[in-house]
């Protein structure tokens, strides 16, 4: 008990100025978001009205109200937002961009190492990809609600919004593998295979958990919209939406809240699954 305590109290200050910032930081989006929702809703001398109609007051509730219906949203479940708790809207899209994150990462991954070090495979997937590439995954979402459904559908479009900086990524890291080093392997007499494993894999491993982590972002991006456009009838995506149409705004933020926090979470974990794969990798 004691040597974690000294290694807490060390990890403090070590990094006290790292986390002094990030409180400002926190204090300073509160301060702003608390002052403009004061500005909004109060009666200004000079104007002699208030400045905005009261609509607009409404769509903007001080912060200490948006974290009162958060936390109220997991032990109520009002019927204008599917009449479902908050936890089995988080279930609904954290299943959803499960499932489209692990098939972008399985399909995105050896198709990336595939064209980083082959010239034919890279003649053959590079107009593909920059065919596809640029249109935004959420032009595909009437298509995908048509044809895969409520539930497929919005996979699907996480899926694209996942596969293409995984794929991107990991090709860039398997083309920038130093020449040298593969030379010298192969003067030490290791074959492809394990220059494959020893050389290749490795030098892409950064490369790969840099696409993970901006396709999560991505991903998260897509599923919310998809929820929303589609009306798919569960997921925070859908609580928003229908919050929104309702006029129940605290909740809304609250839903955008709950965004945040389960992006950060899921890049958590994706930092510590990097960290543990570097070290049974041998490269920390």
């Amino acid at each position: 008990m004691r040597s974690l305590t000294k290694s807490l109290s060390k990890a403090v200050i070590s990094n006290w100025l790292r986390l002094t910032l990030s409180a400002v930081s926190v204090a300073v989006f509160l301060t702003i978001w608390w002052l403009l929702s004061a500005y909004l809703r109060a009666d200004w001398p000079f104007l002699g009205v208030k400045p905005y109609p009261l609509s607009t007051y409404e769509r903007l509730p001080y912060w200490w109200d948006v974290l009162r219906a958060l936390g109220r949203s997991f032990v109520t479940n009002p019927s204008p937002t599917g009449g479902r708790f908050m936890s089995e809207h988080i279930l609904a899209s954290l299943t959803r961009i499960s499932i489209g994150f692990a098939l972008a990462l399985i399909s995105a991954v050896p198709l990336g190492l595939l064209m980083g070090r082959s010239r034919n495979a890279e003649a053959v997937g590079r107009p593909l990809v920059e065919l596809f590439r640029p249109i935004p995954p959420l032009a595909w979402v009437p298509i995908f609600l048509v044809v895969f459904k409520f539930f497929w559908g919005p996979i699907a479009i996480v899926f694209l919004g996942v596969f293409f900086p995984i794929l991107l990524n990991v090709r860039l890291g398997a083309r920038s593998v130093d020449p040298v080093l593969i030379d010298a392997a192969r003067t030490l007499g290791a074959r492809r295979s394990t220059i494959f494993v020893k050389v290749v894999l490795p030098f892409t491993t950064p490369y790969l958990m840099t696409g993970i982590t901006v396709g999560l972002g991505i991903g998260w991006m897509c599923i919310v919209a998809a929820e929303m456009l589609g009306g798919v009838g569960g997921g925070v995506g859908y609580y928003i939406f229908a919050a929104n149409t309702a006029g129940l705004y605290d909740l809304v933020y609250a839903g955008m809240v709950m965004i945040g926090i389960l992006s950060v979470l899921t890049t958590g974990v994706a930092g510590l699954i990097e960290r543990w794969v570097y070290r049974w990798m041998g490269m920390k």
